[in-house]
């Protein structure tokens, strides 16, 4: 996917992480919602009624639009989880 940070932002160390089995690359310092839209990941869940797509909204843990599976521990808020290397993020398709 296309990485959409903007290029004259200083960043910390470069990570991979898991997501949906794919390696991505992100940022020591990023929060996981961050480095989802940076790496092209719009959909995040399916809304549970009428199960259309839902993304990040707020970015501050108040919507609860981007709940995603961290290393196993579901319906957690990206937006409030950092980056760390390594992490494995499941996320509806």
């Amino acid at each position: 996917m296309e990485d959409l940070r903007i290029n004259s932002v200083e960043r910390k160390e470069k990570v991979t992480i898991i997501v949906n089995g794919k390696e991505v690359i992100a940022y020591i310092g990023e929060t996981l919602l961050a480095a989802l839209i940076a790496s092209g990941y719009k959909q995040l869940k399916k809304s549970p009624v009428l199960k259309e797509n839902r993304g990040g909204l707020c970015g501050m843990g108040v919507c609860y639009e981007c709940l995603v599976t961290i290393d196993g521990e579901k319906n957690v808020r990206a937006c409030m989880e950092d980056v760390r290397a390594g992490m494995e993020i499941g996320i509806e398709e």
